[in-house]
This record gives C-alpha cells, structure tokens and sequence, in this order.
C-alpha cells in the first residue's frame, strides 16, 4: 500500500496528525484552511485522478433513481459547507454522490459577528450562528456557470436575507429560484435555520403554505420543473410534524430533508458554564442524531413509506447513515461527521451500504 493510500484509508492518521492541528485553528480558520488545502492538491491533475480513485465507490447497487434525477450514490454533502459554490468541484473528489450549495440570498451578506462557530469536543458537536453568510446568489450562479462535473447531483439551498421582514420573504426565495433554475438539480427551502431572527416562523402553517405554493407555481410554468425539497427543524412538536407532513402533500412539493440544526442543549457532556458562553446558535453534530431519525422515522410511518426524505443529523458513522436509511431516508447528508472523522467517512458509508444491500 502507497503511503497516499494509507494516509487517506486511515482515518487514525486523521485523528492523530490532522484534526489535532486544524483544532489550534478557531473553526472558521480550520475550515478555510481544510478547503484552501484541498482544492492546492486537487489542481495537481495526478492527486485529482488519485483522490478520485480512492475515494469513490462506484458500484450499480449504489445508484439511485430519486426524484427523477440519477444519484451516484447515497450519500451527500449538506449545505453550510460551501455557501457560494467556491469548493463543490474538489469536495466531489472525495466520494459524494451528490452536494447542496448554499443557503444562499439575493444579496450578499456578511452574516453574523465572530466568533460565530464552536466546537464541543466532548459532544462530538459545534453550534453555530453563522446568520447565512454567503456572497449572494449572483455570485453562486456565476460559479455555477462554469460547468458542473458529470454525474454529480446539485443542490441549491435558498433562503431570504436578513433585513428582508417576513412579510416579503417569498420574494427574496422566488428570487434565488428563478436565478438558480437553470443551474442546479434541485432545491431546498430553508426555513429552519435559528440563525436568522423570525426566520422560523415561517414554517407555520399559512406563510409555509404561501412559500411552496408560490415557489410550486413558478416551477410549474418551466417546461420542466425541479424537485423542491423543504428543510425542516429537529425541534418541532408531533403535531407541528403532522401540520408539515399536510403541507408537503397539499402543495405537491418532492419531500423533506430532516433535520436542520437544533436550539436545544439537552444531555450535552460539555460543562453548562461553556455552553452558556457560547450563547446562542444551532447545535450539530451527535447530539442530534437521535432527535433527527425520530422524526425521520415520525414521518415515514405517517406517510406510509410515501415520503422522499433526506436524512441528516449527527451521522458520525456508517451505522449512524444505515440507522437513517432504515428509519426512512432515502439519501444521507454529512457535514459535522467530516469535522471529526475526517473524509473517509463518505467513503466507509457508501461500503457500509453497499454491503447491506448485497446482503438484503
């Protein structure tokens, strides 16, 4: 075995050497640097093609036909990770079968003060209260204008900006919608986040309703339309779940993706004191797995195993992504699993998988 194979089949070698040295970086300066890193090997044509070789699982018993679109495989990259499309073609190299862009705005924007994101060690977690920073949806179209790599499913995230009151919401997401059609796979309405004040109400009833209504008629008069997919909290009540699950059927939308990030800070093993000065934010990561695949689980049962749902939320582990799959989902979605696992994870899950469905 090369030592290149050794050092990406290790993941001891992450947790050892890597993770060690990105965690004296505060969290946005370790992910900056994690990218920057990536995309400096991946312009080396020979570690692209090794990269790509190593990381990928390609099988037949992988693939997926989801939503009409063709999926290489299960497992996705969420959104959060690369807001403006700036990475999506170097984190294809490690193994996704698919990667949602965003949230992204009509206008840019700065997003909320630093610090902004925390790790907490202990919980295998980080909160943040990034507030949809992004450079607007311009600048991702842009990007996305450059060419997509074959074979590999987009996701566009949308949301609305900051000052905009909830009262015009829908026009700031009809807006990234229309700008974006062209350019990704599908779409994911984002009105989940914690980070952007009021923002969550608009998964009441009546403004919720309005939102996909409309995003639906604008998708209805393409000559052909794109799935829309809704992204939901893991802090909503059954009978908020029930409300969600009436909506998603009344306004024909393609499903839900579950969960979002949580407010709650129950059972954490990182002392009170630091978690209170961390102050607010979504919380990500292990600590919201099982909340995640309750309400997977919720809403497959409820809809009787009609329902496209992408699951994710504190999936650390090739068990935590079947655990998902069998509650429910469809697809699985990473992003803090990355943090602390480093990226064989896409890799072993996709081998978990195949395993078990060459076994079932």
């Amino acid at each position: 075995m090369s030592y290149l194979a050794f050092f990406a089949k290790n993941r001891t070698v992450y947790k050892l050497l890597l993770k060690p040295l990105f965690f004296t970086l505060s969290p946005e300066k370790a992910h900056h640097l994690t990218l920057v890193l990536l995309k400096t090997l991946l312009s080396i044509p020979f570690l692209n093609g090794w990269f790509r070789r190593w990381y990928r699982v390609d099988h037949p018993l992988l693939k997926r036909e989801m939503m009409g679109l063709q999926f290489s495989n299960p497992v996705g990259l969420a959104a959060g990770f690369d807001k403006d499309g700036k990475h999506f073609k170097a984190m294809s190299a490690l193994g996704f079968g698919f990667i949602e862009l965003g949230t992204v705005t009509p206008k840019g924007q700065a997003g909320n003060v630093q610090p902004r994101l925390f790790r907490l060690p202990q919980d295998e977690a980080v909160i943040n209260r990034m507030g949809f920073n992004n450079e607007g949806v311009d600048a991702l179209v842009n990007r996305l204008k450059q060419g997509k790599l074959p074979g590999l499913i987009i996701g566009g995230n949308i949301g609305k900006n900051k000052t905009t009151p909830n009262e015009q919401a829908n026009e700031d997401y009809a807006a990234c919608f229309e700008a974006l059609f062209p350019y990704v796979d599908y779409f994911v309405v984002n009105v989940s986040s914690p980070n952007t004040p009021n923002l969550r109400a608009l998964q009441d009833r009546e403004p919720l309703t309005r939102l996909l209504s409309q995003l639906q008629t604008l998708n209805k008069a393409k000559a052909k339309s794109k799935p829309i997919l809704l992204k939901i909290a893991p802090d909503l009540t059954e009978s908020q779940l029930d409300e969600i699950l009436e909506i998603v059927q009344s306004t024909r939308i393609a499903g839900i993706i579950a969960t979002n990030t949580t407010i709650s800070r129950e059972g954490l093993l990182t002392p009170p004191d630091q978690v209170e000065a961390i102050g607010n934010g979504g919380l990500s990561g292990y600590p919201v797995k099982q909340r995640s695949t309750e309400i997977i689980r919720y809403l497959n049962d409820k809809a009787n195993g009609q329902l496209f749902i992408i699951g994710v939320g504190g999936i650390a582990s090739p068990e935590d992504a079947i655990e998902k799959l069998e509650a429910g989902a469809s697809l699985v979605q990473i992003y803090t699993g990355l943090i602390y696992e480093g990226p064989s994870l896409v890799k072993r899950i996709n081998q978990a998988i195949l395993r078990r469905n060459r076994t079932n």
